[in-house]
């Protein structure tokens, strides 16, 4: 019997399989397609201090092996998702979940996660720095390693569960922007987030998605994941969730094996509500098939 459980920051989970923040809701659509209890854990949707209405549609456009989307952080705010979306949540996932936070200050994101710190039912809090669909925030905190490390520092001097800082790829050194978090009192990096992209209707001649340029996932991106996974889990010390075109039992293997704890599923549960049951299922075979008897040992592996 393999064992898959992994040790996140302290949260034990039953796997290492993590449905990604916008691709799940809060998991009430796919429960009624499986016992989402079988998930490690899952990330929420994306929370802001206030509602948002999002980007104006349309907001998703197809590409080869992936997608685009510029939804654009909609989400009814944090006091709501407190008082009504959590206790709907605890009546069918019996699980420490994850809290994604987005925020357009430092401000923002610290009231943000301070009052989800204090909720019963999150386990981790993701600190999304690294959003390219929306302005006046979310990326631009990413981009930089003193913002990002202002960002990790005014979280963690209001909140005491373990915070994860989710970065973008489109930038041209990940690992400087990983350690500066680190070096802010960061307990793990979750990446990568989409890369930036574009699709263009050639008939009207114009750009596909009403906000232009939005966040490109899918299988596509899996490459550039791995490669960063790897580039920052050996710089830093702090556990690394791994995302990005991440579709199958192999692709988390792959993942674990270059530096991640956990593995996020994103784009792929927009394709086949089961992908992450599909996984889950499949890890068992792929590890026997590989000798791995205990999951957690292949964090890493790769020199």
């Amino acid at each position: 019997m393999v064992d898959l459980s992994v040790n996140l920051a302290g949260m034990k989970m039953d796997n290492p399989v993590v449905p990604a923040s916008g691709t799940f809701g809060y998991g009430k659509e796919f429960k009624d397609f499986y016992d989402i209890n079988i998930l490690g854990s899952f990330s929420f949707k994306g929370t802001t201090k206030d509602a948002r209405f999002g980007n104006p549609t349309p907001r998703i456009a197809e590409c080869t092996s992936g997608m685009i989307n510029a939804v654009g952080l909609q989400n009814p705010g944090v006091n709501h998702v407190i008082e009504h979306e959590l206790p709907e949540m605890k009546e069918f996932f019996y699980k420490p979940v994850i809290a994604n936070v987005s925020g357009f200050s430092v401000e923002d994101y610290a009231y943000t996660c301070q009052l989800l710190d204090k909720q019963e039912q999150v386990g981790i809090l993701e600190v999304n720095v690294s959003c390219p669909n929306v302005h006046g925030g979310g990326m631009s905190f990413g981009t930089s390693p003193e913002c990002a490390a202002e960002v990790t520092k005014a979280v963690k001097d209001v909140t005491t569960k373990p915070v994860f800082i989710k970065l973008s790829p489109n930038v041209t050194d990940i690992v400087s922007i990983a350690k500066a978090c680190e070096d802010a009192g960061a307990d793990g990096i979750c990446l990568i987030n989409t890369m930036l992209g574009m699709r263009i209707d050639l008939k009207k001649r114009q750009p596909v998605i009403a906000n232009k340029m939005g966040g490109f996932s899918g299988d596509a991106i899996f490459p550039v994941a791995v490669r960063m996974v790897y580039q920052v889990a050996k710089a830093c010390s702090i556990p690394v969730m791994g995302c990005g075109g991440v579709s199958s039992a192999r692709d988390v293997i792959e993942m674990m094996m270059a530096g991640a704890t956990a593995v996020q599923v994103g784009a792929a549960n927009l394709v086949n509500p089961y992908a992450c049951k599909n996984i889950i299922e499949a890890l068992p075979e792929e590890c026997a098939k590989l000798d791995i008897d205990k999951i957690s040992d292949i964090i890493g592996v790769i020199d």
